[in-house]
C-alpha cells in the first residue's frame, strides 16, 4: 500500500491525470479506501473525481460523513443530486442527518418522488431506532406462491437489494409471517408453496426499537439481516448485520462520552477538530491566534515579574542560574497533567461530576513529584552554588509549582470545556503561561523571604 501511496502522490504532483486515474481503478475498494487514509482532503477530493461510477460509489459509502460532506460540496450540483440518489436509503438518511437542515431539503427535493417517499419514510422516524436506520431495499414474497414463482421474481431483482440469503414472507396485507432462506428455497420442490417450506419462528424488532438494543439481538441471534416491523406487524424493512456493527461501534463511543459527561460536546469535538484539521487558514487562525496572544500577554508579565526583582538578581547572581529549571520543570509537569486528563477524559475514566475529587488526587500526584524532584534539584543546587540556603529555596518552588502545574493541567482543560472553548488548542498556552508568571513569583518570594541567608558571605 505504502508503494502505491508513493505512485499516487508522485502521479498527482506530476498532474498526469490519465495515469492516475487508470492506476486508481485498478485497485479494489478496500485498497482505495486505505490510500485515502494518507491523503490530505483537498487530495482525496481530486482522486475521487477520478473513480469510476462503480468504484466511486461504493467509496463514497464507506467514506466518513466529514469526507462525503466535504466531497458534496466539491461537486456540481448534477453529480450532487447523482450521488444522492445512487446512495442506499439508510446510508442517504445518515448523511442527511448530518448536513444542515436547509441543504437536506434542497438534496430531499431532488430526488426521483419513489427515492423521496423512501427517504421521507426513514426520516420520519425518531432518531437512534431501528426504523431511522433500517433499508426499505429487502426481497419480498408472499406466502401463497410457488417456490418456482418465488425463483423467477428473484432472478429479476435489481442488483441493490442489500441481501438475498434471507427472504421474508408476508401476506397479502404486508403482515410479517415467516422467513425463508435462499438455501432452502433452492432445494424445495418447484411446485411446493412458500408458506410450507417457511420458518415461522422470528426474531423481529419494531420501528421504535432503539439501535442498540436492535443491535445486539441481531448479534446474539448470529443472523445476517432482521425484519423491521411496524405497529400492525406490518413488514417495513430490514436492518443487516453491517449496519449492526456500525451500531454497535457508534454506541460504544457514546458509552464512552457518557461516562465522561461529554455526550452533548462530542459532536462539537468533532466539528472543531475536523477544521483545525481540514478547514480553512482562517477557522484554524480563528481558534488558535488568541491563545498564543493570550501566551505572548504572559511572557510580558513573567518579564515585568523579572524585572522586579532585577535588585535580587544583581545581589546573588547566582539566583537567575536556576530559572529556567523552575519554569521548564512547571511546564513539563503541566502539559503532562493535560494530556493525562484529555486522555482519561475520552476514555471514560474521569467522571466531571466528581471532578474535585480527581483533581485533588492530581495535585496529590504533584505534591509527591515536587517533592522527589525539589530534593534532588535542592541537593544539586546547593552543592553547585555551594549556598546552601538556596538549595532549600530552588526545592522549595519546585515543590510548590509542580503541585500548581498539575492543578492547573487539570483545571485549565476542564474550564475551557465548561465554556464552550476549543481545550485542545487552549489548554497547554494558558497553562504554561499562568505556570510562568506564577512560578517566578513563588521562586523570587521565596528568594525574597530567605534573602539573607543568600548572600555571599
Amino acid at each position: 500500500m505504502n508503494i502505491l501511496l508513493s505512485q499516487i502522490k508522485e502521479l498527482l504532483q506530476e498532474r498526469k491525470m490519465e495515469e492516475l486515474k487508470l492506476l486508481l481503478n485498478q485497485a479494489s475498494v478496500i485498497e482505495i479506501l486505505d490510500l485515502f487514509e494518507g491523503c490530505t482532503s483537498d487530495e482525496i477530493v481530486v482522486l475521487f473525481r477520478l473513480l469510476n461510477k462503480e468504484n466511486s460509489l461504493e467509496v463514497f459509502e464507506a467514506l466518513d460523513l466529514h469526507y462525503q460532506e466535504k466531497l458534496l460540496l466539491s461537486f456540481t450540483e448534477e453529480k450532487v443530486i447523482e450521488t444522492i440518489t445512487e446512495l442506499a436509503p439508510d446510508d442517504r438518511v445518515k448523511l442527511f442527518d448530518e448536513l444542515p437542515a436547509r441543504v437536506t431539503k434542497k438534496l430531499l427535493y431532488s430526488l426521483n418522488p419513489e427515492e423521496r417517499k423512501k427517504t421521507a419514510v426513514l426520516m420520519g422516524y425518531a432518531p437512534q431506532t431501528a426504523g431511522r436506520l433500517m433499508t426499505p431495499e429487502y426481497v419480498r414474497l408472499k406466502d401463497n406462491i410457488t417456490v418456482e414463482e418465488a425463483l423467477q421474481k428473484i432472478r429479476k431483482l435489481p442488483e441493490s437489494i442489500e441481501t438475498l440469503y434471507t427472504l421474508y414472507v408476508t401476506d397479502t396485507n404486508r403482515k410479517l409471517m415467516g422467513v425463508v432462506s435462499l438455501k432452502e428455497l433452492v432445494l424445495a420442490q418447484p411446485q411446493q408453496l412458500i408458506k410450507d417450506i417457511m420458518e415461522t419462528q422470528l426474531i423481529k424488532v419494531s420501528t421504535d426499537t432503539d439501535q442498540e438494543e436492535t443491535a445486539n439481538i441481531l448479534y446474539d441471534s448470529s443472523l445476517l439481516a432482521v425484519p423491521v416491523v411496524d405497529s400492525e406487524d406490518r413488514l417495513v424493512g430490514i436492518i443487516t448485520v453491517d449496519d449492526a456493527l456500525g451500531i454497535m461501534e457508534q454506541e460504544a463511543t457514546e458509552d464512552i462520552y457518557n461516562k465522561a459527561g461529554l455526550i452533548s460536546s462530542n459532536k462539537k469535538e468533532s466539528n472543531q477538530s475536523a477544521k483545525l484539521i481540514d478547514g480553512s487558514y482562517i477557522d484554524a487562525l480563528k481558534v488558535r491566534l488568541p491563545f498564543l496572544l493570550v501566551t505572548m500577554f504572559g511572557g510580558f508579565l513573567a518579564g515585568k515579574v523579572i524585572h522586579l526583582f532585577e535588585g535580587t538578581f544583581l545581589a546573588v547572581t547566582s539566583v537567575a542560574v536556576f530559572i529556567p529549571v523552575i519554569m521548564d520543570m512547571g511546564g513539563n509537569v503541566g502539559t503532562q497533567s493535560s494530556t493525562i486528563f484529555n486522555r482519561a477524559l475520552i476514555l471514560g475514566q474521569i467522571n466531571l461530576h466528581r471532578f474535585w475529587k480527581h483533581i485533588f488526587r492530581e495535585m496529590k500526584v504533584g505534591f509527591f513529584l515536587g517533592i522527589v524532584m525539589g530534593l534532588a534539584a535542592g541537593i544539586m543546587a546547593a552543592f553547585w552554588q555551594n549556598i546552601p540556603m538556596l538549595g532549600l529555596v530552588v526545592g522549595l518552588a519546585l515543590v510548590l509549582t509542580i503541585t500548581l502545574a498539575t492543578m492547573l493541567g487539570f483545571f485549565i482543560p476542564y474550564l475551557l470545556m465548561k465554556m464552550g472553548l476549543d481545550q485542545a488548542a487552549g489548554a497547554d498556552p494558558i497553562i504554561t503561561t499562568i505556570k510562568d508568571v506564577t512560578g517566578l513569583l513563588i521562586y523570587f518570594l521565596l528568594v525574597r523571604l530567605f534573602f539573607v541567608f543568600l548572600l555571599p558571605a
